[in-house]
This record gives C-alpha cells, structure tokens and sequence, in this order.
C-alpha cells in the first residue's frame, strides 16, 4: 500500500543531486515546482530553478517549517552547520527525512534532529533527472513511513532496493560514484571510435546506445553479463580478441579496485565525533 502523497519537499543542498531530485520528481509528476523548495547558501547559482517556478532560498530552517518531507543533500563538512540550522523547528510527528548524504549514519542525523525522528537514508545517483536511477534505501519498516515514502518518491525516478543501512557506503561507490565511472568507459569507447574512424559525434552516439544496448540486456531477468558475452564472442574472433586485450591491460582490474577505493573514501566522509 502507498503513503498518502505528501504535499512539499525541502530539499536542503541544491547542488548537482539536489537540483537532479527535484527535476526529477517534477518531470515524473509527482510534485510540481512549487511544491519544491530547495536552499543553497549562494541562491543565485540556482536561477535557472527560480525561472522554472521552484522555491529556491537560503534558510534551510525556514522551508523546513513550510514543508512535510526533508531532504537532506548538502556535503558531509556541511552537515553539522545545516543540523544547527534546523534542529529546533524538526516536528516528529509531521517530518519525515530522507538523507542522501554519504557516510551520515541514522543514528548520527537521529542524534541531532530527535531520537523519534523517522529517517531512511537514501543514495541515488544522478540519473534520476531522467527517471533512470538507481537508488538503494535504508531504515526502518514502518506501515506508511519514511522508508515506504521513499520507496514509492524513488520508485518514480528509476529503481529502489533496500538494503540493510551498513551496505549504503558500498552502495555510493557502485551507484552514486558508478555513473561516472561507466560514463568513463563510455568517453573510452568514443575515443576509441574516434580512433578507427569515426566523428566525434556518431562516436559519442555508437558509444553511448551500445552501453545502453548491454544495459538492457544484463536487466533481463535471470540474464548475467558473463552469458550476454558469449553470445557475442566466437573462436578466434574480434571480440575475443578485443575482450583479451582489454583484460590484459587491467580493465576489469581496474574497476574493481575503483570501486573499493571509492567506498573507502566514502565511509570517512561524515565523522559525527570530530
């Protein structure tokens, strides 16, 4: 079952996710721009969102005070200030937060904002301005509480998993920190079209619809990658052959030891003791 539609959204942090989120929800039809009120200590860089209708300002405390769901999007260094800010005009009863801040625990944010607070922490990715994220979410499993509001807010700009909430800082690094490390691959294989010769621009386009076509395919159901690239590769053909030369230079290697290090870094984004 679905929780009664909220009416407003805070999003507290109008940087790049922040921004993602609320396009995101308003271009899937869930809010429209007034419903949306987003605050940045330097408004003036979201004019483009005040020209599109959203509520941009820069009291976090008051559109905390307007709104029934919070989001919090602001950087880990920037958290305890926002904590401050907000504290006091947090309402138990009526908020419900959604944290997208990486290394914040729900017990650091429950420690500052109120022990009954109900809180899921969420790690989306910028994709969700199109509707394609991938957002995993944790917290506690209340009939009709955040964690079920989060699901269906999520639900509506990509896909959700829940996972236990010790499993969100891997989640940044293979979801959140992932876009931009398989757009990586994908500028790689522009480049490489570039080099075999094709223009830039059908390079950028063979390119990206090709990591599409893959995409597509691994989300099949019962489909792994593994099985997708034997269908593809024969004896002695090119695609083993580019395949082997690939793994001769550390691909896989490489991403596997990119992800690890990111989600190292990002466990020591937020320290709620220092």
């Amino acid at each position: 079952m679905s929780t009664t539609p909220t009416r407003s959204v805070a999003i507290l942090g109008g940087g790049n996710l922040g921004v993602a989120l609320a396009k995101g929800w308003v271009r899937a039809g869930r809010f429209t721009p007034s419903q949306v009120a987003i605050t940045r200590r330097l408004a003036s860089r979201l004019s483009a969102m005040t020209q599109e209708g959203y509520a941009v300002g820069t009291s976090s405390a008051a559109a905390v005070q307007a709104a029934d769901l919070i989001v919090i999007a602001v950087q880990p260094q920037q958290l305890d200030a926002l904590f401050a800010e907000i504290a006091p005009h947090i309402d138990p009863a009526r908020h419900r937060v959604i944290s997208v801040v990486s290394g914040a625990s729900i017990a650091d944010i429950r420690r500052a904002l109120g022990e009954s607070v109900d809180v899921v922490r969420a790690m989306p990715n910028t994709a969700v301005v199109i509707g394609e994220s991938m957002t995993c979410l944790a917290g506690d499993e209340r009939p009709g509480g955040a964690l079920e509001q989060a699901r269906d807010l999520f639900d509506l700009v990509g896909r959700t998993l829940v996972i236990p909430e010790d499993m969100i800082v891997p989640a940044t690094a293979l979801c959140a920190c992932g876009i931009a490390f398989f757009l990586r691959v994908i500028r790689a294989a522009m480049q490489g079209g570039i080099e075999i010769g094709f223009h830039p621009e059908d390079a950028a386009l063979l390119a990206a619809q090709t990591a599409r076509g893959a995409a597509a395919l691994s989300l099949q159901e019962g489909a792994h990658p593994e099985r997708e690239i034997d269908r593809v590769t024969t004896p002695r053909g090119c695609t083993i052959a580019g395949l082997n030369e690939m793994e001769h230079q550390g691909l896989s290697s490489a991403m596997i030891k990119g992800i690890v290090v990111s989600a190292k870094a990002a466990a020591g984004l937020y320290d709620s003791d220092r």
